[in-house]
């Protein structure tokens, strides 16, 4: 039931996505958990401790921020299962608040139409709801670059690594991955504040974003071959060579691909909060500025890696359904 749940929570969301009334009704799983978070922050991160209690704090803090929407989602998905088929439409529905396919194609594309329509002042506050880094240190090239690493990124840790991990462990891995990766995003920073703290919430979204990471690139490579005007040749020479150069152990693997793909240059040093973030350049690109036109054809390409991701889960779900019948029968 779990991978079919992902193929179907894959399927309502892009057809749907997260419907705003829903939110202002109820919020979301993003904000339930960051309540939690947020609550246990400020219960167990004291300045006045050292850093080797904070850091044992904050493995107590990933434990139940691991455990609450994971026990929940399990205990839901045991209870549908109970009931099917008719509780695995209401599964898929659930699961589909895990994923982001359709909110991430609009935030990006926004980039795009604020740079085509208001130039850099509007491109600055459209792609600053997407990026943390600093806006106003953007050019145009800038904020165009932004938008595609930041869609890269995000298609492997708000899509892919979710619909893996539901795969794997049904509602409840679904929950789990989600929670754990909100965790990373809210206390897994290098600041005095965090970098104890939040170390164990960081490691971890580290590990489990490890498959799903390679998986995204991996799927940038193939929509490379089906999207006119894309390299897949070099989306696979640049993610290998290249992805291993990010700071981070999984964002490298997408940004490069798509580094690739478009014939750009992504990554390289950056502004967050006033302070320069270092890291390696990705692609071969550098000898032209990313523009608007580059953020669509980003676009085109995620859509289409996005399909095939579909398509894999349809595969998979199909032969798990097969291979069910087949030794029941």
């Amino acid at each position: 039931m779990s991978v079919l749940i992902a193929f179907l929570s894959l399927a309502v969301e892009r057809a749907l996505g997260y419907p705003d009334w829903l939110f202002s009704a109820i919020g979301h799983p993003v904000t339930w958990i960051g309540r939690l978070i947020s609550f246990l922050d400020r219960r167990l991160n004291r300045a006045t401790d050292s850093d080797e209690i904070r850091r044992r704090r904050g493995v107590q803090a990933l434990l139940v921020i691991l455990l609450v929407p994971g026990l929940i989602g399990l205990a839901l998905h045991v209870v549908l299962w109970m009931i099917f088929p008719t509780g695995l439409v209401f599964a898929a529905i659930l699961g589909s608040a895990l994923l982001s396919q359709k909110s991430l194609a609009e935030h990006v594309e926004d980039v795009a139409d604020a740079l085509e329509t208001g130039g850099l002042t509007l491109g600055r506050i459209a792609v600053s709801r997407i990026v943390g880094r600093d806006p106003e240190k953007l050019d145009k090239a800038g904020v165009a670059r932004a938008a595609i690493e930041s869609l890269a990124e995000n298609f492997s840790d708000g899509i892919v690594a979710p619909a893996f991990w539901t795969g794997i462990g049904g509602l409840g891995g679904g929950a789990a991955y989600k929670a754990a990766n909100t965790a990373d995003s809210m206390i897994g920073h290098k600041t005095p504040k965090y970098e104890a703290f939040g170390r164990a919430a960081a490691r971890f979204d580290d590990l489990i974003n490890l498959p799903a990471s390679r998986l995204t690139g991996l799927l940038i490579v193939l929509a490379a071959f089906l999207v006119p005007g894309a390299d897949p040749r070099a989306a696979w020479h640049v993610m290998r060579r290249d992805a291993r150069k990010h700071r981070s152990p999984n964002a490298g693997w997408p940004e490069a691909a798509m580094a690739g793909a478009l014939g750009l240059s992504l990554a390289g040093p950056r502004s967050y909060g006033g302070e320069v973030v270092e890291d390696a350049l990705m692609g071969e690109g550098g000898r032209r500025e990313a523009e608007s036109t580059d953020i669509r054809q980003a676009l085109k390409l995620y859509r289409m890696a996005d399909w095939l991701l579909l398509s894999l889960f349809a595969v998979v779900s199909a032969m798990v359904i097969y291979l069910t019948i087949f030794i029941s029968g």
